[in-house]
Formats: structure tokens, C-alpha cells, sequence
């Protein structure tokens, strides 16, 4: 009853919500858009995002917006940025297309971005403003509306400050068992660069967080690799101490 309530709600002409969903698909980094339809009829690619409702908490925006878009909830959103550039909204095909689906006046418009690094789901569910959502790699995207080009490039040089911090941002996105080389890979498609293999595999030994498991793969044309799994409540000791010191 309570999102009946937000919905009836009169919208903010000035401050909107936009996600950044990184996620890895086909071995790249990739981010989640939304597709739309302008008034004539050309597609258009876009971040997840809106604006907000006059009574509307930040957070909540964000995830009811997520979710009008992608139909994707329970995604752990990170405020991360706000984007306040008048020429934000200087594409005038932009701003009609906003104007239409809010039925408001649309000025200058500041956005809060949230990021997160989300698991690939195929199947998304969209409502009438949008097509379909699509994963783009971030390293070959089109051309996007408002500044979500700006947007997605500061949203991936966060994630990497962020993994760098709070690892565990890793771990919840990774599968309840992985290999070292699967761990790897996924570090250096963040980055965007190559890691030495033994240092790497040194470092996760090094880590009290990361367990070994008695499992190993099975069925692969090469040297069967050990099943590792991420030990949450050594993570929370080991960084607990560190952030107590």
C-alpha cells in the first residue's frame, strides 16, 4: 500500500535517481541499459533512473526506480555521486523525451547515481516507458542520454576504489564456490589489466577469508583447480581489526 501512496505523489522536476549496475558478460565489463522510444519513434539507450517523488527518500527512489526499469530488486545500491552540470540537459530530443513520460516541465536537473556490481539475469521484466534492458560493455558505448556516458566511466573508476576497500563487493557477486583463475579474472576484468598469476594466487593464500574446499572441478580439459569459498566471518574479523587499530 505504501508504493500506491508514493506513486500518487507529485514528481520533482529537479533531482532524479540513476543506477549504475555493472556486471561481467562474455568476459567483459558490461553495464545495464534501458531502452526507450522517442516521440518518433527512434530507440534510445539510457541508465535506469527517473525522477524523484517530492516525498520520496533518496534510497527508496533508487530501488523503486531499479525496479520500474529492470524489474531487478534486492540489488545492494550505493549512493556514489551526485552529477549537477547545467549542460546536462542541453540535448533538447532528451528533455522532450522526459518532458512526455513525466508530463512536466523539465529545467536544469540534478542526479544522484547509485552503483552496484550486479549478478548477469537474463530475464528482466520493463514497464510501458521502456523496452527492453540490455548489457553494453563499457569500453564500446553508445551513444547514451543526458550525461550517462560521463556517469557510467566515473561509476567504473568507483567500483575499483571500492573493490580496493571493501572486497567483499567481489565475493557477493562471485558464485559460493570459484577457483582461483575464475577470482583472477574477474579482478582483471574490473581492472582492466592483466595479473601475475603466481603473485595473485600467493595473495589469495595469504588471505584468511579466502578458505580452500575439499571439492575440486570436474569435467574440464585441463588440470582440475580447487574449489575456493569466501569465509564471511573471517572477513568480518580481519576487518574489524584492521578499521580498530
Amino acid at each position: 500500500m505504501k508504493t500506491q501512496h508514493i506513486h500518487t505523489e507529485i514528481l520533482s522536476p529537479h533531482v532524479s535517481v540513476d543506477c549504475v549496475l555493472l556486471g561481467i558478460v562474455d568476459d567483459k565489463l558490461c553495464v545495464l541499459l534501458a531502452e526507450l522510444t522517442r516521440e518518433n519513434h527512434e530507440k534510445g539507450l539510457k541508465l535506469p533512473g527517473s525522477l524523484i517523488y517530492e516525498t520520496e527518500d533518496l534510497d527508496q527512489a533508487a530501488s523503486r526506480i531499479l525496479k520500474e526499469s529492470t524489474g531487478l530488486t534486492r540489488i545492494p545500491l550505493k549512493q556514489f555521486r551526485s552529477f549537477g552540470d547545467p549542460g546536462r540537459t542541453a540535448n533538447i530530443d532528451d528533455v522532450h523525451w522526459l518532458e512526455r513520460s513525466s508530463k512536466l516541465k523539465v529545467g536544469r536537473i540534478v542526479t544522484v547515481a547509485y552503483l552496484a556490481l550486479c549478478k548477469v539475469r537474463k530475464r528482466m521484466n520493463t514497464n510501458e516507458r521502456y523496452n527492453l534492458a540490455h548489457w553494453i560493455p563499457v569500453e564500446n558505448l553508445p551513444r547514451l542520454l543526458f550525461d550517462h556516458e560521463h556517469i557510467v566511466k566515473t561509476a567504473v573508476q568507483e567500483i575499483r576504489k571500492l573493490v580496493d576497500i571493501e572486497p567483499k563487493i567481489v565475493f557477493d557477486y562471485l558464485p559460493s564456490k570459484f577457483t582461483v583463475a575464475e577470482l583472477r579474472r574477474t579482478y582483471e576484468i574490473i581492472y582492466d589489466k592483466k595479473l601475475d598469476v603466481r603473485n595473485f594466487h600467493k595473495k589469495v593464500n595469504s588471505l584468511g577469508y579466502i578458505v580452500p574446499t575439499d571439492e575440486m572441478e570436474e569435467g574440464v580439459p585441463h588440470r582440475s583447480a580447487r574449489f575456493y569459498r569466501f569465509d564471511a566471518i573471517k572477513y568480518k574479523k580481519i576487518y574489524s581489526k584492521l578499521s580498530n587499530n
